[in-house]
């Protein structure tokens, strides 16, 4: 199985496999997530470690039952070779309505095939008001081109 674009990365296709994970996880769907990992790709998801599309699947399916209404937008951060760093913003509530926003970082490193092998990321969530939400496009689904990114300072 192969995932284009394939490393080397260059600028574009670098910000072209964020956009399609960006993508691939606002579909909220764990099974279309992890065909884009290896069949034993190694992750670190703050504190967790796991390992293979199994335990991807039960932990995406973990995350959404937590986080509810979630919407993820990823910029290129870095690129070299087979990997790519990303940071993100996504905003969630929890089952109570209590809205959050957070905010992290990914090191990403792909095989030959553009399978992602390895994922670490580190993430910090911040209470935020309902009214201070920034991403409003119709969810489950990919952010239209014209919603604003990471350019915003956060703090």
């Amino acid at each position: 199985m192969s995932r284009p674009p394939l490393p080397p990365f260059t600028r574009e296709t670098a910000a072209q496999k964020a956009r399609m994970a960006e993508d691939a996880w606002n579909s909220r769907d764990p099974v279309r997530v992890s065909l884009a990992y290896t069949e034993d790709s190694r992750w670190r998801n703050r504190s967790e470690v796991l390992q293979g599309r199994e335990a991807i699947v039960a932990f995406l399916s973990r995350k959404w039952e937590k986080e509810q209404d979630y919407r993820l937008i990823k910029d290129l951060w870095a690129f070299d070779e087979n990997r790519i760093a990303v940071r993100f913003q996504y905003e969630w509530h929890d089952a109570g309505g209590q809205w959050y926003r957070s905010y992290g970082n990914e090191q990403w490193e792909f095989d030959e095939h553009g399978l992602m092998k390895r994922r670490e990321a580190s993430i910090n969530d911040i209470a935020i008001a309902e009214k201070d939400r920034r991403f409003h496009w119709a969810a489950p689904g990919p952010r239209p081109a014209d919603v604003a990114g990471l350019g915003r300072d956060p703090f």
